[in-house]
């Protein structure tokens, strides 16, 4: 169990961290890395999508880039729909599909006209699609490297199946040539400080939620199925509903986090959808701490902050990969429970050596002892 004192010292760093986060802009005035800080929590809200079911309820989902892609591309419909006034598109369509000869808008194209069918799709589309796979793995039992596999070979498919719809997808291009997303009148452009806050704020709010669902009863239970599944299907509980209900809410903060790098990116890919990125994910996760999702999000941000800067700079450029492999291996070896560890191992070391330390009395109370031990 936890206790009050490691709740309250829980809490405060969570609030510590979000006010840091939302303080950049203050300090940072260059549109250019405001675009890329806005990058990294991005993928901080994709790493802590993986914490949830990975980190509390022991599910490794490989096919995370799904979800994350698949939201890219609901942002990136409704966006490219609202740029052809000014492009070539004849008819309403766009520019890809006259050159694929494409005459009429595909029926699924048409209710992304409306900005609150975009964000409801961006959410729903990913959940939806974990839910049938989650509901045929949970139900019969699946677990472990299983459902990794099954996972991977998932977003393998997906993937493959938006490279080859290039008349409704753009294939390997991606779609591309985006308006600025418009809210409440508000502009978010990639380089904007409005879009460095909507992410600020949305990271900021699914920790403080996320953290309210794992202390919930349903969070404990997903806790208890990740530790011994057998003992929670044993005490009654359907192990297989609470599984599909945290692989589908991870899916659909993962489609959140493709939205929103749409935004950043001003554009929609494939590469989103692909196997290393969804391993880059895992990774941010291990690193940080997959059974926090503070430590998650944290693990994104430094690992791909750390990344960018060595990929940048003239000294690395060649040696950056081997860098990031190298820290990696480190942290699993030394910090098996990531980054966001480090203040637990560091107070553990000292506790042990206070009781390692012999208790050393006083030469004079030696001395004395024996003389107290005889009056009496």
């Amino acid at each position: 169990m936890i206790s009050q004192r490691q709740t309250t010292h829980r809490l405060a760093a969570y609030a510590v961290f979000c006010v840091v986060i939302l303080l950049v802009p203050l300090f940072v005035s260059d549109a250019y890395l405001l675009n890329k800080f806005a990058r990294y929590i991005v993928f901080g809200i994709l790493s802590l999508a993986l914490s949830l079911s990975w980190g509390y309820a022991g599910i490794l989902n490989l096919g995370q880039a799904v979800s994350f892609g698949l939201g890219s591309y609901c942002m990136a419909m409704a966006l490219k729909l609202r740029t052809i006034p000014i492009q070539t598109g004849a008819g309403g369509l766009p520019d890809f599909m006259v050159w694929n000869n494409v005459h009429t808008l595909p029926w699924f194209w048409e209710p992304f006209h409306s900005y609150a069918f975009t964000l409801f799709a961006g959410l729903a589309v990913p959940a939806v699609i974990a839910f049938l796979i989650g509901w045929f793995i949970f139900r019969a039992r699946v677990s472990g490297v299983y459902v990794a596999i099954i996972t991977l070979a998932m977003l393998v498919v997906i993937n493959l199946v938006i490279i080859d719809q290039q008349r409704y997808t753009g294939g390997f291009n991606g779609i591309t040539d985006l308006t600025t997303f418009k809210l409440f009148g508000v502009e978010f452009g990639a380089y904007s400080v409005a879009t460095y806050y909507l992410a600020a704020v949305i990271l900021t709010l699914l920790l403080f939620l996320g953290l309210a669902l794992m202390n919930s009863k349903t969070g404990l239970i997903l806790q208890a199925i990740r530790d011994d599944e057998t003992r929670v299907r044993y005490f009654g509980y359907d192990v297989a509903n609470y599984q599909n209900f945290i692989f589908c809410v991870s899916a659909a903060v993962a489609g959140l986090a493709g939205m929103l790098y749409t935004l950043v990116m001003e554009f929609a890919s494939p590469t989103f959808l692909a196997v290393p990125i969804s391993l880059s994910i895992v990774i941010w996760c291990a690193v940080g701490g997959r059974a926090s999702l503070l430590g998650a999000a944290l693990g994104a941000i430094v690992v791909t902050g750390v990344q960018g800067s060595l990929s940048d700079s003239k000294t690395f450029l060649d040696t950056w990969m081997l860098i990031m492999g190298a820290l990696f291996i480190v942290v699993v070896l030394f910090l098996p429970n990531g980054l966001i560890s480090i203040g637990d191992v560091i107070r553990g070391r000292r506790q042990r050596r206070r009781r390692a330390a012999p208790a050393r009395m006083p030469e004079h109370a030696e001395i004395a002892a024996p003389g107290r031990s005889a009056a009496r």
